[in-house]
């Protein structure tokens, strides 16, 4: 009898140790890089993708169940999901990926965040008082935040460290090349002027050295009214932008009028993995903005 006991505790253990943890990402950039360094021993899941708006996302059953079952939850944080990540939290009643706890992660925590404010009044629009929450739009942030998740993995799944471990330097040795690669194509975008549609760029514009000289929003985060269009209209008649950008789940109608009407040309750039057809993964993801942005100012 012993012996069969001793037996079956065998065959139970492999089944035990190959458990993989379940990781909810808020935005696709997180799910991805999760993937990356969780490798097979993870399970990804993204709850929102890039042709969403991920301020205004509902916090349905299905997204609930995800949270309920999930050993990490990370996300932009700064109150980028503010609309909607509390509910989910609150209704999926899972101690374990409270804000506080170890299975919960706000990737914008770890890098230097932009354009913080101490203005909280929302009638002035879609603001961040804690600082620009897309930080996956320059690539060192990415790196930042692939080593704190890479702890985080560890102190979750013990038994996979070395391979943890090992994800992270494969990743982080890609990722450095690559981020010599498109800073050396994107040399000439220094300086580059440009108009976005939301500030969603910051980053981006930090890190290539893009100039932002206007919004298409005149509140951000409410569509841009056809006064505000005007004024650009008459602003930059005189060719003082360069390129006017704007995110794939945003209407183009703005974006196209003003093109139309000052020469200037817009561009649709995707602001996370999925945004477009070549952004497959978080290195295409950069090789397609750098080579969209080239496209755009005529320097390809």
């Amino acid at each position: 009898m012993p012996r069969l006991i001793q037996l079956l505790i065998l065959l139970f253990l492999p089944t035990v140790s190959q458990a993989k943890l379940e990781i909810f990402a808020c935005e696709p950039e997180w799910a991805a890089l999760a993937t990356e360094i969780g490798g097979v021993h993870v399970n990804t899941f993204s709850a929102t993708n890039a042709l969403q708006d991920p301020h205004y996302i509902q916090a349905r059953p299905s997204l609930i169940a995800r949270v309920r079952k999930a050993d990490l939850v990370i996300c932009s944080g700064a109150q980028l999901e503010i609309g909607w990540l509390p509910a989910l939290l609150q209704k999926a009643n899972n101690r374990n990926v409270l804000p506080g706890s170890r299975g919960y992660m706000e990737a914008s925590a770890y890098v230097v965040r932009l354009d913080a404010t101490g203005n909280v009044d929302r009638s002035k629009g879609d603001i961040h008082p804690q600082g620009n929450p897309h930080i996956q739009t320059n690539p060192h942030n990415i790196a930042a935040v692939a080593s704190v998740l890479r702890a985080r993995l560890v102190s979750l799944d013990p038994h996979n460290a070395a391979n943890y471990e090992s994800a992270l330097y494969n990743f982080s040795e890609r990722w450095t090349s690559a981020i010599a690669e498109w800073e050396e194509k994107a040399a000439v975008l220094r300086g580059t002027r440009v108009i976005t549609h939301h500030k969603s760029w910051v980053y981006l514009e930090q890190w290539l050295g893009l100039t932002e000289v206007a919004n298409l929003e005149a509140i951000p985060g409410l569509p841009p009214t056809a006064a505000h269009l005007s004024r650009l209209t008459s602003q930059f008649s005189d060719g003082s932008a360069d390129v006017i950008i704007y995110s794939p789940y945003q209407d183009s109608r703005a974006a196209g009028w003003l093109s139309e009407r000052t020469g200037i040309k817009a561009v649709v750039l995707p602001l996370t993995v999925g945004g477009t057809e070549k952004a497959t993964d978080l290195f295409a993801l950069f090789d397609d903005i750098i080579g969209r942005l080239l496209g755009a100012s005529g320097d390809e």
